[in-house]
């Protein structure tokens, strides 16, 4: 069960809220809408129970608000807008990381791709996907961790009409087992085939929480829809014999020759035409889109006004109300076809007939309890198709919009044509205890299932040999540097560089592409995260420092021979001076682009380093009062009164001369630095 209470966004300037107080249920078992047309507030209230928008308000769900869940992933599945997936990553390859990020098996994502029908793409990269399928991978993302609750934001838009009874398929199958679904849609046919509860929203406000059955009553009006050249004179005499035969009647111009005709019916709107000799191009029973807004229908008043002056009745009130004889509120109704209607006053009384199969699992809502059954469920998916004047689309015409020889489509499962309720993904297990590879595992499926790290590793080491073999061959350049491809004029050798890179691209990619977000928040600050991504930056740092100096070494040997390549004497403080280099490098990149939110700032900040810092850190350190860290190990030794194994005061005395010389006191100093600022704004934002 899903309760939002109070759910209120941040005013902008002087503008009202997009959301304001809203409150509302969504059952366990049962599917809810949230229905509004575009700027309602629908995603924005989604977001809010997220909590990956700020604003005041709370949502529990099953009693508990999301920051506390342990597995939010295991609690709720999330579909908002497109896949927030690199471009170039494969779908297999994003749900098995988001498997990683769960403590799931990579198994897993095989079994969801079987579901929703995307086997065959499941090599495929994300950028090639088509509309729909990205539909597919967003559902199949939410239901990768089995979640209780489904929240979906228009999970069926930009899909063919056969798509979308899949998708409803599935949504009603979750709710079957028990599962809470919330989806939102601007459509209220949608709403009313699909739903068990709909929610109405208007500018961010709640005005109606009803059953499907209230909602089709009182909000799915019918109306007729009138098509001829003589629309205005039409209106007129039908408002004037309305007012004669002293009955409620609404008429919406909308635009061009069309009439909306609301409390009237096709015979006597056709047999006025007839009396008067009035063309008519069109003239069929629907069910109105919400009914006219107020604007419509006091445009549509003034208009019938003006062309018929026609003095009101006694004790009617002023002209023109007869014609707007439905309130506002009435008048806010649903769209859809003939036979939406029909099941709109099959539905409105329900309660009244009894069900012909008994009702699925623990559920019994009135609008649903006669589709136990998959042959009930297909008679009523048959009959609520939508096809209206606006889209003549059938069952039959439905396979026409899927091109099985498609490479960008996959074959829909077999339930969609049966009618039968589409299968699930099987229950899964995630352990209660958190498992610290998790993050780890997560970090390198992450790193690996692109190509951007590779590139930027062959890019680094290829400048890197080049940059070696032209300093040898212009000299003037000590041989540590030279090993390292570094010379005085640049701040950083290529391999810090690169590394850098890849840590803040690490950290970078999580805000660009928040595959995340519904488990971490928008901004993934979890120490456990954080970690990883230190981890995997340092041993990647690693890697491309040793395989950038052998690289070089062995460029060197072929170009000038063995004697530049012999090893110093002092090879191991070098040694250390360098890999700390590297890594620190990473580890800035990691932190600055964690605490700023950009690859490119990440980047900055590790060319900040030499370039700002270390001139600082020169400036305050020198003077007569520096010391060397000779001896420091032996004194260190003295101290604790015992013995160093293994030579271990070489490496003591390695690791101080790094810190003592001004890049590592530099670099220290940074990462001192980024790792507070991170720090405090994860408190910061755990506080809020």
């Amino acid at each position: 069960m899903i309760q939002a209470i109070g759910l209120t966004s941040t005013p902008r300037k002087e503008l009202p809220p997009a959301v304001d107080d809203v409150s509302f249920e969504a059952h366990a078992g049962r599917v809810t809408a949230l229905l509004g047309t575009p700027g309602a507030g629908r995603t924005t209230a989604l977001r809010l129970m997220l909590e990956l928008q700020k604003g005041r308000g709370i949502t529990y769900f099953r009693g508990r608000p999301l920051h506390r869940v342990a597995h939010p992933n295991r609690e709720v599945g999330v579909l908002l807008g497109e896949v927030p997936g690199h471009p170039a990553r494969t779908v297999r390859g994003h749900l098995r990381m988001l498997c990683a990020a769960a403590g799931l098996p990579a198994r897993r994502a095989d079994e969801v791709l079987e579901v929703v029908g995307l086997v065959g793409l499941r090599e495929a990269r994300l950028s090639t996907l088509s509309r729909s399928m990205d539909r597919r991978l967003g559902l199949a993302c939410a239901l990768l961790s089995d979640p209780h609750a489904l929240v979906l934001d228009e999970p069926a838009h930009g899909l063919s009409v056969r798509e979308g009874r899949w998708l409803h398929g599935i949504m009603r199958a979750h709710a079957a087992q028990g599962g809470t679904v919330l989806f939102t849609t601007g459509d209220p046919k949608e709403a009313a085939r699909i739903a068990d509860r709909v929610l109405t929203l208007e500018q961010g406000r709640l005005v109606a929480d009803q059953d499907v059955a209230d909602f089709s009553r009182t909000r799915l009006r019918p109306r007729v829809a009138v098509r001829t050249p003589h629309a205005a004179r039409l209106g007129a005499l039908l408002t004037k014999e309305a007012r004669t035969a002293r009955r409620s009647v609404e008429i919406v111009r909308e635009g061009g020759n069309r009439l909306s005709v609301y409390g009237s019916t096709c015979a006597e709107v056709g047999e006025t035409a007839f009396r008067h000799g009035i063309l008519v191009h069109q003239l069929a029973d629907e069910i109105g889109d919400m009914g006219p807004t107020a604007a419509a229908v006091a445009a549509t008043v003034r208009e019938t006004a003006a062309a018929t002056p026609t003095p009101s009745w006694p004790g009617e009130g002023e002209p023109g109300e007869a014609e707007t004889g439905g309130s506002v509120e009435d008048s806010q109704g649903v769209g859809d076809d003939s036979e939406v209607a029909t099941n709109a006053r099959r539905l409105s009384h329900a309660d009244s007939s009894p069900p012909s199969t008994p009702p699925v699992s623990h559920r019994s809502p009135v609008s649903r309890g006669n589709l136990a059954d998959s042959a009930d469920l297909a008679d009523f998916i048959n009959r609520s198709s939508p096809t209206n004047h606006t889209d003549h689309i059938n069952t039959t015409d439905a396979s026409q919009h899927l091109d099985p020889q498609s490479p960008h489509l996959a074959r829909l499962p077999h339930s969609v044509e049966t009618g039968a309720l589409p299968p699930l993904p099987p229950p899964i297990t995630v352990r209660p205890a958190s498992n610290p590879l998790r993050p780890v595992l997560y970090e390198l499926r992450r790193a690996t299932g692109v190509a951007t790290g590779y590139v930027t590793a062959v890019v680094v080491i290829v400048v890197s040999a080049v940059m070696a073999g032209a300093l040898a061959r212009m000299g003037h350049t000590s041989q540590p540097r030279l090993l390292a491809a570094w010379p005085r004029e640049l701040p950083l050798p290529p391999a810090a560089v690169g590394a850098g890179l890849l840590g803040a691209i690490s950290f970078g990619d999580e805000f660009r592409y928040p595959a995340l977000a519904a488990d971490r928040g928008p901004v993934p600050r979890r120490l456990g995260l954080l970690a990883a991504k230190l981890l995997v930056a340092a041993a990647t740092g690693l890697l491309l420092a040793l395989i950038a100096v052998g690289c070089d070494l062995e460029v060197l040997y072929l170009l000038h021979g063995p004697e530049l390549t012999s090893v110093p004497g002092d090879w191991l403080p070098l040694g250390a001076s360098w890999l700390g280099l590297v890594v620190g490098c990473a580890w800035a990149g990691v932190l600055a682009a964690g605490v700023f939110r950009s690859t490119s700032a990440g980047l900055a900040a590790v060319v900040a380093v030499p370039l700002l810092v270390v001139p600082l850190v020169q400036k305050v350190l020198e003077g007569p009062t520096v010391r060397h860290a000779i001896g420091f190990p032996m004194r260190l030794r003295e101290l604790v009164l015992t013995q160093w194994p293994f030579g271990g005061e070489r490496y003591v005395e390695a690791a101080a001369q790094v810190i003592v010389q001004p890049e590592g006191g530099a670099l220290l100093l940074s990462l001192t630095a980024l790792l507070g600022a991170y720090l405090l704004t994860t408190v910061r934002n755990r506080v809020r």
